[in-house]
């Protein structure tokens, strides 16, 4: 696997001089049109290609609504722009791939970006795409005079992907930092979900690190086992793994005040309890962890095999087998979609379905010549990032906002939300065109954006199939030889496979005891937890919760950036304590309650916190939207580029 080198400005590219030209023209046959042309711009240094064909897609653009043609969708480029710039390509991509522009200063940037999407791009967004899209390294915002203290160090709870980013990142801003990993492997989600058919549900060429870019990627979107690589990948190439601590759980940190100490309590493999101490702890455990198992009457007497897609077991043949899934999630679909054809039976329970969108590439393998260029045609993976990650992020933020009026009158919330629910509402029309019996239970009553939107990975098409069956129930009795449905129903069962989730758990399994004894778990009981800005809490000093309350970007984008935001606060943060000789940093509680009175006033405008009959998890038991950032994607990265003084109070270790 080939990946960039974050250590040198991405102006440095090194030029193809001798480039395989059967594999280039192969390269300009299938690339991104709008990559490739500022790929063109950048090679050839002619800005001119900018405007002219800026004014090209504007002139489409009136053709299409002059004849009444619909727009084209996601930046695409009518056929006869993408056309006349593959045929520019051939000519100007002649000789040398040398760029003669670098990365571009923020004006021309900010046009390239434009022409690239096919679309208007704020002022704001030109810093955030600069980093994002992987032309350039996060630019620091707190001063550096200082280098850390040699025995300043950090613990790191977890080794999936907010993790290793907390060790790469703090490790080149000169933090000692340790990672305590419970598994005997680093990957988080994608080391511990193996089921058939495991995926990422975003895009391959974005949903990775920024300043790490992989221009090998086999599909659109990553199999389980790609993503699991390309973090191992990684690592090795950070030499990550001597500073990670395998099959170690994490119980509890205490924080000792005199000492401005994090006590950390581990248990390892054989049982043995040790602690350690650290200046800073980062929590990057995600917060969807333990499997949700419903407790079903008789499960103790199934005779057959039972198993939760994150404990899957792969002894467990599934050939011929009567089969009994519960749940129709992402996992769900992508299980049945994967095992369909080689069972005797399939039965899908769900209570309740998900909203599926059509999404062409969900499976799609990248051609060859798409991977040659990404590797080595200058700019063109950064701008095809800057592409995929731009319509699939802050373009979706307006969906989940609700319009009172609107909403009063249709299941749907606004008419941006109402454009997705068409979409899908077409996909279930020409799927089950001749099985109206499987669209009805296929079919929400809810908004879209209520629970995690699925992408089909070939769902609808397997539960078509004659050996395939769906049930709108769940369990209401396990037997030993199947299940009864509370439509009170039997199937009879060799294999159940629960696709239920996981417990969403915002650290309920450490105790974290801050400054004068409190404990978290006290401060977040009742299923409430809160944290200013999603990651750091009152009376707890220098605890970062990554992945925090409030955090997640559901409207569109990824964890990825998430998690690139948070690490960038940590460094930030810890940094600001070395520069002004400061030992603890935390948040004052007016400045925590006034962010998270923000967070609900927003919240309480979106579907996350009005969703209809949606059930799920993005609220708590007392109906709080707890997992949703209400913020664009923009907004929140510029909130997180370093702490505000103002909004912290700060500590320095007594003098003897």
């Amino acid at each position: 696997m080939t990946l960039i080198s974050p250590n040198q400005p991405t102006y440095v590219l090194s030029p193809v001089t001798n480039a395989d030209r059967e594999a280039l023209a192969a390269a300009i046959d299938v690339a991104e049109p709008g990559a490739l042309l500022m790929s063109l711009v950048h090679v050839s240094g002619d800005t001119s290609l900018v405007d002219e064909f800026r004014d090209k897609l504007s002139e489409a653009r009136r053709l299409a609504e002059d004849e009444g043609r619909p727009p084209t969708v996601m930046g695409e480029y009518p056929s006869a722009v993408a056309s006349e710039i593959r045929a520019r390509a051939r000519k100007l991509l002649d000789g040398p791939l040398t760029p003669r522009i670098s990365v571009p200063g923020n004006l021309l940037f900010r046009r390239m970006a434009e022409v690239c999407l096919n679309d208007t791009v704020g002022e704001e967004y030109v810093p955030h795409l600069r980093e994002q899209g992987g032309f350039e390294a996060t630019r620091p915002t707190v001063t550096r005079n200082r280098t850390p203290p040699a025995d300043f160090s950090v613990a790191i709870i977890g080794a999936g992907m907010i993790g290793v980013n907390a060790a790469i990142k703090l490790g080149q801003a000169g933090f000692g930092c340790r990672v305590f990993e419970e598994r005997e492997d680093l990957g988080g989600t994608w080391s511990r979900n193996t089921y058939p058919g495991a995926a990422v549900d975003t895009p391959s060429h974005f949903y990775s690190y920024s300043f790490e870019l992989n221009p090998g990627w086999s599909k659109y979107y990553p199999t389980g086992p790609e993503y699991l690589a390309y973090l191992r990948g990684v690592a090795d190439k950070y030499d990550l793994l001597p500073r990670i601590t395998f099959s170690t759980r994490v119980l509890g940190c205490t924080w000792h005040e005199n000492d401005q100490i994090w006590e950390i309590t581990v248990q390892h493999k054989d049982g043995t309890v040790r602690t350690h101490r650290a200046n800073a702890v980062v929590t990057a455990t995600g917060v969807l962890n333990g499997p949700s198992i419903p407790d079903i009457d008789g499960a103790s007497s199934f005779a057959g095999e039972m198993m939760h897609t994150a404990e899957w077991r792969p002894d467990v043949d599934l050939f011929g087998k009567r089969v009994v899934v519960l749940g129709a999630g992402c996992t769900a679909v992508q299980v049945v979609a994967d095992i369909a054809d080689q069972v005797e039976s399939l039965d899908v329970v769900a209570r309740q379905p998900h909203w599926v969108i059509p999404e062409r590439k969900v499976s799609a393998e990248v051609p060859d010549g798409m991977r040659w260029a990404l590797e080595n045609i200058p700019y063109f993976h950064q701008w095809f990032r800057t592409k995929t990650y731009w319509w699939a992020a802050d373009k979706g933020w307006p969906v989940p906002r609700i319009d009172e009026e609107w909403y009063a009158t249709h299941v749907s919330a606004s008419p941006a939300n109402d454009a997705v629910m068409q979409v899908c509402l077409r996909y279930l029309d020409e799927a089950f065109a001749d099985r109206p019996d499987l669209k009805e239970k296929l079919t929400p009553d809810f908004p879209p954006f209520a629970k995690r939107i699925v992408k089909d990975p070939g769902f609808f098409q397997a539960v078509k199939r004659d050996n395939v069956s769906v049930h709108r129930a769940s369990f209401q009795q396990i037997r030993p030889d199947g299940v009864v449905t509370t439509e009170g129903r039997f199937i009879a069962a060799d294999v159940i496979i629960w696709a239920t989730g996981f417990k969403l758990e915002y650290l309920g399994f450490l105790d974290v005891v801050g400054r004068g004894g409190i404990r978290l778990s006290d401060e977040w009981a009742d299923q409430n937890p809160r944290a200013y800005l999603g990651i750091t809490v009152p009376g707890f000093p220098n605890l970062f919760v990554t992945a925090g309350p409030n955090a997640a970007p559901n409207h569109g984008g990824g964890h990825n950036v998430t998690s690139e935001e948070h690490v960038n606060y940590v460094v930030e943060s810890l940094q600001y304590l070395i520069e002004n000789d400061f030992t603890s940093l935390e948040p004052t509680r007016e400045a925590a309650d006034t962010y998270n009175r923000r967070v609900d006033d927003e919240l309480d405008k979106t579907v996350w916190k009005h969703g209809g009959t949606a059930n799920g998890y993005y609220r708590n038991k007392a109906g709080r939207a707890w997992v949703s950032c209400p913020w664009r994607l923009v907004d929140y990265w510029a909130m997180l580029r370093a702490p505000d003084p103002a909004d912290y109070v700060f500590s320095a270790r007594a003098e003897n």
